[in-house]
């Protein structure tokens, strides 16, 4: 039997969404290592054309960067699978807010993962996301390349759910892969990785330090993460809070000088694994207050590290978490810095009590291995493969039979 020829058609990697490149970053090395003889995968990102950001002065505004990001996205990318999808058997879009790549392909061996479905807020919750005509416009775009798959696969249940109760895609074409952590994370210690994360982030001998990861969108409620922070500041005076990504919204900027942790604060954007793992092992606790998730990978990454969590209760965290996890409602800052400091106190006077729940922590992480999910996707190509008729005919007339 010969190799299918996969296109993984990943996301441009100046957008910087670390867990999607991370997601496809894994699934090509995978299949890869351990599904060779089955399928010969390429990532066939194009190459991110600047057009506005090359404009001197103009070209350094987020409004130019945008203006690019929507010429490649709709316009390049597009192009650029439709004139390569002779080449391959099948396609397999690993960002749901590139599903409008689908309209470029036959639809029968096209593929899409779902992460979540906030980037279609503004379509099926207008009066909580209201944008222009025109966004919703494009994000009706994508929601239809999404409809159009063959299958779309969910990090979770609780997506694959909503998608099929809103009767968006067809049960039958839903299927669950759970993302998966790397090694690195399960690393007791590396030496070199704590140096590298004492340089990045240096924080005094003592310090109590909190740790979120993750992007500054609303829906992250980071509002929540610093309010929280900044009660507990004032009773533990050691306390300090680093955070991994973006820089904040000016508005989130207000609300750390109001909670009092200016002082007490450091933010870096983009490490690479082996010091965000020391940064997760240095961390007494791994918040995540966020409204909304697709899967939480910051959750799993830190229980794989030994470190606790406090997670929003909502239904996807619940699911990846499990009783790994100790849950809070959503924008419940109090509930929250009562959470916070009763697991501080476990940490400082019941240190027995306290590794066990590490050891819990990591145990559940085994569950999730980038190995199982490759299997996973791959069990996903065989069966889209075999309903789409593929032997090894001729690809073109395949691609025009189809199109």
């Amino acid at each position: 039997m010969r190799q299918m020829r996969v296109a993984i058609c990943d996301d441009f990697r100046e957008e910087r969404w670390p867990s999607m490149d991370r997601v496809a970053s894994m699934l090509h090395s995978q299949l890869k290592q351990h599904h060779a003889d089955a399928f010969d995968a390429d990532r066939i990102c194009p190459p991110f054309l600047r057009a506005a950001t090359r404009v001197p002065l103009a070209g350094q505004s987020r409004m130019a960067f945008n203006a690019d990001r929507f010429l490649n996205r709709f316009w390049r990318y597009p192009r650029h699978v439709e004139a390569r999808a002779p080449q391959y058997d099948l396609f397999h879009i690993v960002d749901h807010s590139y599903a409008h790549l689908a309209h470029a392909l036959p639809a029968v061996r096209t593929i899409v993962t779902c992460h979540d479905l906030d980037a279609f807020r503004s379509v099926l919750a207008p009066a909580d996301e209201k944008r222009s005509g025109a966004f919703r416009t494009m994000t009706g775009d994508i929601l239809s390349g999404l409809q159009r798959a063959a299958r779309v696969m969910c990090d979770t249940a609780s997506i694959r759910d909503e998608l099929a109760v809103r009767g968006l895609i067809a049960p039958e074409r839903l299927v669950v892969t759970p993302l998966g952590v790397d090694r690195v994370f399960f690393t007791p210690r590396d030496e070199t990785a704590d140096r590298a994360a004492s340089q990045v982030v240096p924080v005094p001998a003592g310090a109590i330090e909190i740790l979120h990861v993750g992007t500054t969108a609303e829906r992250k409620r980071i509002d929540v993460l610093l309010r929280v922070c900044g009660a507990l500041g004032r009773e533990i005076p050691q306390l300090r809070l680093t955070r991994i990504g973006d820089p904040f919204t000016v508005e989130q900027q207000h609300v750390l000088r109001d909670a009092g942790l200016a002082d007490r604060f450091t933010a870096v954007n983009h490490v690479d694994e082996s010091t965000l793992a020391a940064l997760y092992r240095r961390a007494a606790l791994v918040l995540q207050p966020s409204a909304r998730e697709g899967f939480g990978l910051p959750v799993i990454e830190a229980l794989a590290s030994g470190t606790p969590v406090v997670a929003s209760d909502v239904s996807v965290l619940r699911e990846v978490g499990g009783t790994a996890v100790e849950y809070c409602t959503v924008g419940d800052v109090d509930a929250w810095r009562r959470k916070v400091a009763t697991l501080l106190q476990e940490r400082r006077d019941s240190p027995l009590q306290w590794s066990a729940r590490r050891e819990r922590g990591r145990e559940h992480a085994r569950r999730f291995t980038w190995e199982r999910f490759a299997a996973d996707v791959a069990q996903v190509y065989r069966d889209v493969a075999a309903e789409s008729g593929i032997d090894a005919g001729n690809q073109v007339e395949r691609w025009r039979a189809h199109a």
